[in-house]
């Protein structure tokens, strides 16, 4: 199945999912949705991977800091490692700030989640292979007695607009973060400015932090699935919209362009790349969670896709 189908497929299975399932009940279309495994599309693309180059076996990653929150990186890293001998060191910070660690040539590799954020940072030149890697979804969680009543809503636009005509408390990241781009998104196109409400509060921390703070102030947040999971043992919040297409959640690697910035590690960061799709990385990132959680933090990617083209 081409990237173009998967779509279209991924999309009308969350929209079968808003249409069938209330919000009110949904634990949303990771939960529903079946995992997807590698087709021969992946598998194609695998290799055996390049072992490091003494003097050269250092990786810097820059990456969002949800695959370090929800643990995937601590499942992905020491495979990678074993099998070619490079050393991963990882900078998690928001996605905002990991495009412009690369920017800066501070990075060799990212994993970052902003898709329009990405598109410019290729488009400037500062990369070379960017793959899609893995998908999840976004959710707004809140208080289990939701005093802004947005339970049951079906649209994420509907939910935003319900929670600042309540005055009720959200926390936004702010940190410019894929999460956070996406946020200021969508309050703008919901037709809303909250900067400055007494309402609207800022953590400018991790999604974590940003949570377990939500949390204490039984208080609103947008909060990639991943994340919630891992952290929902320790938390009273609840799923409280899902499903909406708007929420789908992209995870791209990028290797930093060595034709702009010769000091990076172009092999150790493509071999990074490369391992994240190949079929062994694929289907660790096709089971994680489950036995935790009950269900996968993410979906493995249905087939890598490059720009340019390798």
């Amino acid at each position: 199945m081409r990237a173009g189908c998967w779509w279209v497929l991924l999309v009308a299975i969350v929209l079968a999912g808003c249409a069938g399932t209330p919000a009110s009940t949904a634990t949303g279309p990771a939960a529903s949705a079946p995992v997807v495994q590698p087709t021969a599309a992946a598998t194609a693309t695998a290799e055996r991977l390049p072992t490091a180059v003494p003097g050269q076996e250092t990786v810097f990653l820059a990456t969002t800091t949800s695959v370090q929150d929800s643990g995937l990186l601590d499942a992905l890293l020491p495979r990678f490692q074993e099998e070619t001998g490079y050393v991963v060191r990882v900078t998690a910070v928001g996605t905002g700030q990991a495009l412009e660690l690369g920017r800066r040539g501070e990075a060799d590799v990212l994993l970052v989640h902003a898709p329009d954020a990405e598109e410019r940072f290729m488009a400037e030149g500062n990369g070379k292979l960017r793959w899609l890697v893995a998908t999840n979804d976004f959710v707004v969680v809140g208080p289990a007695d939701d005093p802004a009543g947005v339970r049951g809503t079906t649209s994420v636009l509907a939910c935003l607009q319900r929670i600042a005509a309540a005055g009720a408390t959200w926390v936004s990241r702010d940190d410019r973060s894929g999460t956070d781009l996406l946020e200021k998104r969508l309050w703008k196109e919901a037709g809303i400015d909250p900067s400055g409400q007494p309402w609207y509060v800022t953590s400018g921390q991790g999604m974590g932090r940003t949570l377990v703070l939500t949390d204490q102030k039984r208080a609103y947040t947008l909060s990639d699935r991943s994340t919630y999971l891992a952290f929902r043992s320790r938390l009273q919040l609840e799923v409280l919209c899902a499903g909406d297409p708007k929420l789908v959640n992209q995870y791209h690697v990028i290797t930093v362009n060595p034709e702009k910035f010769p000091h990076v590690n172009a092999a150790g960061a493509e071999a990074f790349a490369r391992f994240l799709v190949s079929p062994e990385a694929q289907q660790i990132i096709a089971r994680f969670g489950a036995d935790r959680y009950g269900e996968p933090l993410f979906r493995p990617a249905i087939e890598p896709r490059a720009t340019p083209a390798p």
